[in-house]
């Protein structure tokens, strides 16, 4: 299983990718799932800034795209603009969706690349769930 150093390094790679041209604030993201397969996004921006896209449903949705049953283990983050750099409410949700019950969890790298990690039952403690 891939190392939560591992995961910021595809998040890292993956940042590089970013279409932000109206922000300029890159993100890349990196997903684990219990089937040990990972995939990775960026976000998309556009001009309609409602239709953009975050590079955690980004990566997300390659999962989904590609067949990714199983449940979101882990998922890390990083923007090179950001000490730390949290998944915003839609995020958060969409790793709930994802998480499947699991307490997924968050990583994170601030400036001093020390590494971070929170758990979504506590950054998203009543979130919509399956029923």
């Amino acid at each position: 299983m891939k190392s939560n150093e591992e995961l910021l390094n595809i998040a890292k790679e993956a940042s590089l990718n970013a279409y932000c041209p109206y922000s300029k604030f890159p993100v890349g993201a990196c997903t684990l799932y219990e089937s040990e397969n990972i995939y990775s996004g960026c976000n998309v921006e556009n001009s309609s800034y409602g239709l953009s896209l975050c590079a955690e449903r980004n990566a997300m949705s390659t999962a989904i795209a590609s067949g990714e049953k199983s449940r979101l283990l882990k998922i890390a983050i990083y923007s090179p603009k950001s000490s730390l750099c949290f998944p915003c409410g839609a995020c958060r949700q969409w790793i709930q969706e994802f998480a499947q019950g699991y307490n997924t969890e968050i990583i994170l790298e601030d400036e001093n690349k020390n590494i971070q990690i929170y758990y979504i039952n506590d950054i998203l403690p009543h979130s919509f769930k399956l029923l």
